[in-house]
């Protein structure tokens, strides 16, 4: 499928010099351009949603942990004692 986008002369220049600093065509830079956006806003739609579901069933459940749990074990990430992840708790 074949699309036609319409871009100004400054981002044309900046997009040919791109490509031959990467030596690589102008069409690649502008599809890899694309892809990048693409997977950046998937993955940011995907965190919303895992947010805005968590945030439901903290509202059902009351279930969580609280700040200062959570930067302790995260203190402990790495060493030879790391501890388990928390249980949550109303």
């Amino acid at each position: 499928m074949a699309h036609t986008i319409k871009i100004d002369d400054d981002l044309k220049s900046r997009i040919k010099t791109l490509a031959g600093r990467k030596q690589r065509s102008e069409v690649w830079v502008m599809r890899e351009a694309l892809m990048q956006y693409a997977a950046r806003e998937e993955a940011r739609e995907s965190f919303k949603n895992e947010a805005a579901s968590s945030w439901t069933e903290y509202q059902q459940t009351g279930l969580h942990l609280t700040g200062e749990e959570v930067e302790s074990w995260l203190d402990g990430w790495g060493s030879e004692t790391e501890p388990e992840l928390p249980e949550c708790h109303e």
